[in-house]
């Protein structure tokens, strides 16, 4: 496909061509398996032209506070170990995680900002995600609404689009600007407002889910909650009898609610 060399005409061909897309692979098949493909390359190309997705693309959002799990939530789906973690703002930028379902071989990983570079240890992808992540947002903890696009391949993974977005926050803290709270709100928000995308509202076992603030962002977004799915992390376990009044059994264990 060739586009206008102007970058309004590029946006107006390149939104064109990918909902005329998206309308004809949704006419020849309903076949979700045979429609990911093509949303994940529609993805890849606004990012390689800098330019915002302006179509609702389906996908799922893991939203959360900072310091929540929702790192842990994507690394279970993927079942790897391989996202950045550290105290405070890690995430501060989205990252778009493209798994791909492969019959057979070893598990890999490739960037869209990397070309064809192939990471197969995933450590150095955790390295990457750093390094990309300072080199647009800066080292002082800002955020950026530019994407990272991720693509693993694995056959241990179903064929799925995952978003990580910045944990939200009410205070910045050292260095980041003023705003940084609104700023990632606002990042959010418009992944979220998106009414193909399904969020997973994290939410720590340790505290009131009346004052979860994954939980009122989505209500913003989603008020019925046909689009949401509520996910509990940082569970407590103890081996114990404990108090009666304190735990709930599960599967044996008992959990701690205070």
């Amino acid at each position: 496909v060739r586009f206008s060399s102007r970058r309004r005409h590029t946006r107006s061909s390149l939104v064109s061509w990918a909902r005329r897309c998206v309308q004809e692979t949704g006419t020849w098949d309903i076949n979700i398996e045979n429609l990911i493909p093509v949303i994940n390359k529609v993805q890849e190309i606004f990012a390689r032209v800098s330019l915002p997705v302006t179509i609702d693309l389906p996908l799922i959002a893991v939203v959360g506070a900072q310091s929540t799990g929702k790192s842990s939530v994507l690394e279970s789906i993927v079942g790897r170990d391989f996202l950045p973690r550290g105290a405070g703002i890690v995430t501060r930028r989205p990252l778009i995680l493209q798994l791909h379902h492969v019959n057979q071989g070893d598990e890999y990983a490739q960037f869209v900002h990397q070309g064809d570079k192939v990471f197969r240890n995933f450590d150095a992808v955790r390295a990457e995600i750093d390094a990309d992540t300072d080199r647009i947002a800066g080292k002082n903890k800002g955020v950026s609404s530019e994407p990272i696009i991720l693509k693993i391949f694995s056959p241990n993974v179903l064929d799925l689009t995952l978003v990580d977005l910045p944990g939200l926050t009410k205070v910045a803290i050292g260095d980041q600007q003023a705003d940084i709270p609104q700023l990632i709100r606002d990042i959010v928000l418009n992944i979220v407002k998106n009414p193909n995308c399904i969020i997973l509202a994290v939410s720590a076992g340790n505290m009131d889910l009346a004052n979860s603030d994954s939980l009122k962002l989505a209500r913003e977004v989603d008020p019925k909650g046909d689009r949401t799915i509520g996910v509990i992390t940082c569970l407590l376990y103890t081996s114990d009898a404990a108090d009666e009044g304190l735990g709930v059994d599960l599967g044996g264990r008992r959990i701690i609610k205070k």
